[in-house]
């Protein structure tokens, strides 16, 4: 079994023919040959009701056939489906994907094919894909009118509500009556029509895309939903039905619940001729006996319902394929079926690569048309990252124009016509047709998708003004490099809430002559003349990088004193005390620094010979101009003392005042905040350090001898001094901000926010529950351990679901107990939880700190006290409508800058406290030359390193960045010679397929970025955070 799964290619999804759909098949493991031979037509019956004919061989397996319906419904989550027929006995089963089509479907003329949900996931969020939504909310459709989606009616006229709102949009009486007296959705639905219309009236705004999601929130709450009944009997001869879903097996009387066996209490299962066999694991709480029998209908209903058992366990428990057993040498025994295909593990990882391209799709019944991606969500405050071939490639635009050519053909092609005709899809293609598709496509889109993929996790709200545009809940796809446009145009707009809007559609800023324009590349030649012209010793460019960094220190103090004092005074809502305690303190400080930054350009100015006092020696330094102003700083020392009382005081305005609140959120969603406003407040303190690490660098670097070593080391002294009499009241500083900036972004905490409360470490891990491995976000402080979900609020905060006090915790490794790699059990009090790491090295980071905050519970007064006082409960009723519609169909008002943890949950990683704090010391700024993968020209653009992301713009000058490339995750390296890069000071990202070029100007300059970067990319050991700081006081 030797050939390897190949994602599809860039190509291959727009149409070249090596494509024969999504593999479903992992390493290790080959497709079933499909033999060349006579072909066989075979009808398939679309969700949305239309017939498709497929040609194929006639002796090819089922897996040929499903992925040739995939491949042409350009279904990436196909996994999720399966093909449905009724055998020779009338009885309906699925398609075996290994076993040849032929042998299964007897008369192939005579048989409709149905293509259906098969695996009903727990969670509708773990559908990446708005194509695999709406089929699913097709499903929901169908399953409603032939009466398998029981519900009261309250819920049916509720979901039918959101139906009617994605097939012809708002609300409008005449056009509501008209439409639902032509289509029926269920029996007797003349009764309901009013209630129907009554819950349309308040979906006005919401897209298509945003129904589906609210349709199968609905849904997935009804006990109906994804259930196919089997009728069966127990031991005492009663009538009951028995049902099989991602959880385990389910009994029902009727449609009424009855009973259930989760998967983690099923020790195996068996048939034999017509009984349904049960095998349980013996538990002494249970009053279930060891092996439970089910009679059914006939042998052929009870292995059918046995194979679909041994499907779900397959799919939702197992994390691969499982391997198919040796063949007997004589006598084989029991059935030799096994599932085949990916687990839904693979999917979600495989979705997580981003290996495809996302292309539109038709609504068959909708008169709104949509984007097919939720992970790129247009929005009028939200842009994505512009294509690699049209913005930031320097060469000819003829691929641009293939790209669309075929992708308009692609499209025409996949869109069934409404006429109800049938269409021969035959899997042989023209040599010479897929030849050229694939010659003129591949390689750009390949550059398109360098930078717009993983398209969740955007930088910056583009404007305030209003917006349809909703949110997107548990996508894996992070932006690689999200941009934040200046008031213009976009190629699509996103948000990070559950839903999506297709509207709004417009160029970006990246593809405008502002980053296009050829004088942003800087050419070889031009390099030289700069060698020759500017100074090459380090002192130099450690001045520089002062210059630069403290540009970027004077934009972040403007943020305070002009961008929030103006918007404070148009708005009243902040007290005057707090205007004055906020203002008062700012305004000094930057107008020092302003001057501080006029001296240090000034000197640069006279060292680079750009000044008409060519004079040497006394002007190569740059020592005197720091001790100077960093003596004068010490005056301003009471201004940075009062840092904590301003923190703290705005915190309580906004804690007592609704107003002040929703001011201060908004003013986050501008462009200019591209970072949390708190953080801002903090400025001040985090520059003294930068200016010690100056100041260190400089010192090390001159002899004892040079002109400039004395002032250069008096200098350090006296910013040594200030940084050791601000250091702890900063890091007690920090932890307050990161609390409260937490408490936005959870739901179900009362008191997260108390005193002695120490923050530790957040990140993704996997819970194992009775669903198999659950992605949920750990929170850990000193005194407790959170596990959260992303939840499904408008504004995508994480859902608490639980928390483990951890006073009398134990840990322990458990890899061999529960067979799952990296695993930990966390022993509390009154609860156990298994949680799995994704490598060894968060494994080590995690039970690290865990065990050293144990220690720290320990030696406190006692346990934590109660945390979830106001958390929501888990089991709301499915047929309340208050819940059912909780979710806003708008753009989210919340969208404040992305925080880490949402950069942790899509990129499966962690950041601890001592990473924050060492991200607070490693920032930089400066020009960079920048080059992906496929692109000829390097761009020159200012970048800012802050907060474990790089922000870039177009000069130093402009007031908020264009786009911005989370760090966390991502590797850093040197270019290989096969890469034929060829130029001095490149440093290389990648993240999965994403790969970017920077180049410095400087070997120093290189060995800064190469510095910082690291620090973001490998999170420091507690030893080396501590090695230079004081310890954080728990």
């Amino acid at each position: 079994m030797g050939e390897t799964e190949q994602k599809p290619t860039a190509g291959s999804r727009l149409g070249a023919q090596e494509n024969a759909g999504i593999s479903t098949l992992e390493h290790g493991q080959k497709p079933p040959m499909t033999p060349p031979g006579k072909l066989v037509s075979i009808k398939i019956q679309m969700l949305d009701d239309t017939q498709e004919t497929f040609d194929i061989p006639q002796r090819a397996p089922g897996k040929v056939l499903h992925d040739a319906v995939c491949n042409h419904l350009n279904l990436v989550e196909g996994d999720y489906f399966g093909l449905e027929f009724p055998d020779h006995k009338k009885m309906m089963v699925w398609l075996d994907l290994l076993k040849p089509v032929t042998k299964q479907i007897r008369r192939p003329k005579h048989v409709v094919v149905k293509f259906v949900v098969k695996f009903f996931p727990p969670d509708h969020a773990q559908l990446q894909e708005e194509l695999t939504r709406y089929l699913f909310a097709l499903q929901v459709k169908q399953d409603l009118a032939q009466g398998r989606l029981t519900c009261n009616d309250t819920s049916t006229a509720l979901l039918i509500s959101h139906i009617v709102q994605s097939e012809i949009g708002d609300f409008d009486e005449t056009i509501d009556r008209e439409h639902l007296a032509k289509s029926k959705y269920i029996p007797q639905q003349e009764a309901l029509e009013d209630k129907i219309m009554e819950f349309h009236r308040s979906h006005t705004g919401q897209t298509p895309a945003e129904s589906d999601f609210q349709l199968l929130e609905i849904a997935r709450r009804l006990e109906m939903y994804g259930i196919r009944l089997h009728p069966a009997k127990d031991r005492e001869g009663t009538k009951i039905n028995l049902a099989v879903a991602n959880t385990g097996i389910l009994v029902f009387q009727g449609h009424t619940k009855i009973n259930a066996f989760n998967w983690a209490k099923v020790r195996k299962l068996s048939f034999k001729r017509k009984r349904f066999l049960i095998k349980l694991r013996p538990d002494v709480n249970s009053s279930f006996q060891d092996t439970l029998e089910f009679l059914m209908a006939s042998r052929d209903f009870c292995k059918s319902f046995w194979k679909i058992c041994v499907e779900h366990h397959a799919f939702f428990r197992l994390f691969e394929e499982p391997k198919p057993k040796p063949k007997p040498v004589l006598f084989s025994r029991g059935s030799s079926f096994r599932f085949s295909g990916r687990t839904q593990k693979q999917v979600l990882d495989y979705v997580k690569e981003g290996g495809h391209k996302k292309v539109q799709f038709e609504r068959k019944h909708s008169k709104i048309q949509s984007i097919r991606s939720l992970t790129a969500q247009p929005s009028e405050q939200h842009t994505e990252v512009p294509k690699q071939s049209s913005s930031f490639a320097y060469g000819d635009d003829n691929d641009t124009a293939a790209v669309q050519s075929c992708r308009q053909g692609k499209e025409m092609k996949a869109s069934p016509k409404d006429t109800g005709q049938h269409k021969s899809h035959s899997l042989k293609k023209s040599p010479k047709e897929g030849k050229k598709v694939d010659g003129a496509v591949v390689s750009t889109v390949e550059e398109e998708e360098e930078a717009a993929k993983d398209r969740m996790l955007q930088n910056r709200p583009q404007s305030q003004q209003p917006s349809t545009a909703g949110s997107l809940t548990g996508s894996p796809h992070l932006s690689e490099l999200s941009i934040n446009s200046q008031g213009g145009p976009s190629v699509a707009n996103m948000s990070l809430s559950p839903n999506l809007s297709p509207d709004a559609k417009q160029p970006s800023p990246l593809i405008s002559p502002l980053l296009n324009d050829p004088s942003c590349i800087r050419t070889d030649d031009e390099e030289e003349v700069k060698k020759k012209r500017f100074p090459t010793e380090k002192a130099y460019f450690i001045a520089k990088e002062a210059a630069t960094t403290e540009r970027t220190y004077l934009k972040d103090l403007e943020v305070i004193t002009s961008w929030f004092q103006s918007a404070v005074s148009q708005e009243d809502c902040m007290p005057e005390t707090l205007k004055n305690l906020i203002f008062s303190n700012f305004e000094p400080l930057h107008k020092f620094h302003a001057g501080f930054l006029k001296e240090i350009e000034q000197r640069l100015a006279l060292w680079e010979g750009r000044s008409n006092a060519h004079i040497k020696g006394d002007y190569q330094r740059i020592g005197d101009v720091m001790l100077k102003n960093i003596q004068n700083m010490k005056q301003l020392t009471i201004h940075l003392w009062k840092h904590n009382e301003i923190l703290m005081e705005l915190e309580n305005g906004i804690k007592n005042s609704r107003k002040l609140e929703t001011f201060c959120r908004d003013f986050e969603l501008q462009k200019v905040c591209y970072l949390p406003l708190n953080t801002f407040l903090l400025r001040p303190l985090h520059r003294l350090m930068h200016y010690k690490q100056i100041m260190e660098r400089l010192c090390k670097y001159y002899p004892p001898s040079h002109i400039d070593f004395r002032d250069s080391r008096a200098a350090l002294a006296e910013v040594s001094e200030m940084v050791a009499q601000l250091h702890g009241n900063m890091i007690k500083m920090e932890n307050f901000q990161k609390l409260h900036e937490l408490k936005k972004d959870l739901i179900g905490i009362d008191n997260l926010v108390i005193p002695g409360r120490e923050f530790i470490r957040l990140g993704s891990l996997s819970k194992l529950s009775g669903k198999g491995l659950q992605q949920r976000m750990f929170f850990l402080f000193n005194d407790i351990l959170l596990y959260t979900s992303r939840g499904l609020t408008a504004s995508n905060q994480f859902k608490v679901h639980g928390h483990l006090p951890l006073y009398g915790m134990t840990i322990e490794e458990s890899e061999e107990e529960w067979g799952v790699p990296h695993c930990l059990t966390l022993r509390g009090q009154h609860q156990s939880i298994v949680v799995a790491a994704s490598t060894r090295s968060e494994m080590d980071k995690w039970t690290e700190d865990i065990q050293m905050a144990i220690d720290l519970a320990e030696k406190s007064s006692g346990p934590a006290p109660e945390l979830l006082a106001s958390s929501p409960p888990d089991n709301k009723d499915p047929l309340s409508v208050s819940d059912c519609t909780s979710l806003p169909a708008g753009l989210i008002s919340d969208q404040r800058p992305v925080p880490i943890s949402y950069v942790c949950w899509y990129r499966m990683q962690s950041v601890s406290f001592y990473d924050i704090l060492q991200s607070n010391e490693n920032q930089l700024s400066g020009n960079l030359l920048r080059k992906f993968k496929n692109s000829n020209g390097w761009q020159k653009l200012w970048v800012v390193f802050t907060n474990f992301c790089m922000f870039f713009y177009k000069s130093h000058q402009d007031n908020h960045p264009l786009a911005s490339l989370p760090l966390l995750g991502y590797s850093l390296t040197i270019p290989s010679e096969s890469e034929n890069i060829h130029k001095d000071y490149v440093f290389k990202l990648h993240f999965k397929s994403h790969v970017y070029y920077f180049r410095a100007e400087s070997e120093y300059t290189f060995e800064r970025w190469m510095e910082v970067i690291r620090s973001a990319t490998s999170s420091a050991s507690r030893t080396r955070a501590l090695s230079h700081k004081e310890p954080h006081a728990y």
